[in-house]
């Protein structure tokens, strides 16, 4: 078996950094990689890559709702600009219409004619009036439109067990129930198709402050009746049910469902249990500013994304013993960094700035997510736009993408593509009392056999110089970067280009790849 070794060593490219002039006499430090390619890993599901839009704050009206008599260009009142940028970085499912909001959300508050829609406040986020403007038909048509699998939570908090049976009748029956029929009459002859199904949401909390073994008894009856009854959604394409599990280092719910679940009888099952773990660089209570911050923020973001790790790790050492064949997939799907609102915005609206911190912290937890692609195979970032840290942010007809969308946009090789073995020295990056891991790296071989290379360098101070030997002299690499002048860097709608992608220079010489990496950078490098 060949392996591949890859060395890298820390330079000084001050031209990447016109900040920190001190910077330029770093010394150098040899970190070593090494890749084994022919060791094929697990397949790196592309919902892994998955989106998040809550009904909250202008997540959804403005953010993808406009309506159809809106002067910003729309298709059935769904903005098109926003579609164009997601399709473009291949959004494989969509998690709607909540979090909180979906164990206070009955669907039929949202089908039919739109004037005779019922309002209603949306008590989880600051009691504005939800208009049920955007519901079930038009989930359907954005997911549609994005080319987007749909991932549906239903409400187990508030909700019935036949609130949720006769949702999804309406939804998927292709025969001529009462519930099909009203369903063509609303615009939609034909079944839709539902991917994965949500049982509940933080029903631990906002879904209903539930003990684990309530929770349980609830989500068995939830699971027996939300059939899916779309006969031609067999096998593959079955639809995969999700139970409420982990929160932030929590668990008793993980137990408790996988303990139920081991010992199910015939009439109920799952395929998939949840964790939610969130960002936070100080406290809940005062989680810190989205922009306009130093290093010290910067380094308690990174040491706070990191908890993933461990929280990936103890949830699926629960499922190891109960599923030791992996049957049950782990589904990360709400994560993301959670700072202060933006003074001036609602406090209910949770908006914020996205910046490079935002942009490392995303690769960071896709690398994490990737490396355990033997359990992980979904997660959803909070949120799509204009929540938490989002992809997009809009202001009436202005769109801007953030730097964690071009983290996205970056990673798409890796949808579908195989986990290659990879060790790594790490080296530290160290701000005062806080010591971290200075880089991170994943490798992956996509179908048509090249190499791509995720590579991080947390550190804001020291660069790195990455050396890859390939065998056969004909190798050659091209390679892109995300890197930014200072921790918040940001765009914004007058500046909405100051952080995007560039071009990176790859030296290939007798087989010999080198690239240079700047401090605060993220990189995606494709060596054939």
């Amino acid at each position: 078996m060949t392996r591949r070794h890859l060395g890298c060593a820390i330079a000084a490219v001050l031209a990447f950094v016109p900040w920190a002039p001190a910077f330029a006499q770093t010394e150098r430090a040899a970190v070593g990689i090494e890749i084994d390619a022919a060791q094929a890993g697990p397949t790196i599901n592309p919902n892994i890559f998955g989106q998040f839009a809550e009904h909250l704050g202008t997540g959804i009206y403005g953010g993808v709702w406009v309506g159809p008599d809106s002067p910003i260009p729309n298709v059935r009142g769904i903005r098109s600009d926003v579609v164009q940028a997601l399709r473009a970085i291949k959004v494989p499912n969509v998690r709607w219409p909540g979090g909180c909001f979906a164990d206070e959300y009955h669907w039929r508050d949202g089908v039919g004619p739109a004037s005779e829609r019922r309002h209603r406040l949306n008590a989880s986020w600051g009691n504005v009036i939800e208009p049920n403007s955007f519901g079930t038909h038009e989930f359907m048509d954005f997911a549609d439109q994005v080319g987007a699998e749909v991932f549906l939570s239903v409400n187990v908090g508030s909700g019935t067990v036949q609130e949720a049976a006769d949702w999804l009748e309406y939804l998927t029956a292709d025969q001529p129930t009462a519930l099909a029929q009203e369903r063509a009459a609303n615009g939609h002859p034909e079944p839709y198709r539902i991917k994965y199904l949500g049982l509940g949401n933080e029903n631990w909390g906002c879904g209903g402050a539930m003990s684990p073994e309530h929770y349980v008894e609830a989500m068995k009856q939830f699971a027996i009746y939300s059939r899916n009854l779309n006969r031609a959604q067999t096998g593959e394409t079955a639809m995969q049910r999700v139970a409420v599990g982990w929160d932030s280092g929590d668990e008793d719910y993980t137990e408790a469902v996988m303990q139920a679940w081991k010992d199910k009888v015939w009439s109920w099952n799952i395929e998939g249990v949840s964790l939610h773990g969130y960002t936070i660089p100080n406290s809940w209570e005062a989680k810190g500013p989205s922009v306009g911050f130093g290093e010290d923020e910067y380094a308690k973001g990174i040491r706070a994304t990191l908890k993933m790790e461990g929280w990936i790790t103890a949830q699926t050492a629960i499922m190891d013993r109960y599923d030791p064949e992996k049957k049950l997939a782990l589904f990360v799907d709400e994560w993301g960094l959670w700072a202060d609102p933006m003074p001036g915005s609602n406090p209910a609206f949770l908006q914020q700035q996205n910046t490079m911190r935002d942009a490392v912290i995303a690769a960071l937890n896709l690398n994490i997510f990737m490396r355990h692609a033997d359990r992980v195979r979904g997660t959803n970032i909070a949120q799509m736009a204009n929540v938490l840290q989002a992809m997009i942010l809009t202001d009436g007809p202005r769109m801007v993408l953030t730097p964690t969308y071009h983290v996205y946009e970056m990673y798409v090789p890796f949808q579908g593509a195989t986990l290659a073995a990879s060790t790594f020295d790490a080296g530290n990056y160290t701000f005062e009392d806080i010591s971290l891991p200075g880089v991170d790296a994943v490798a992956a071989r996509d179908g048509e056999g090249r190499l791509w290379l995720s590579l991080v360098n947390v550190d804001v101070r020291s660069p790195r110089t990455f050396t890859a030997r390939v065998a056969g002299a004909d190798a050659s690499a091209v390679g892109r970067i995300l890197t930014a002048p200072a921790v918040d860097s940001h765009n914004s709608f007058d500046r909405p280009t100051d952080v995007q992608p560039a071009s990176l220079a790859v030296r290939v010489l007798n087989g010999e790849v080198t690239i240079d990496l700047p401090p605060l950078s993220v990189a995606v490098i494709q060596v054939r």
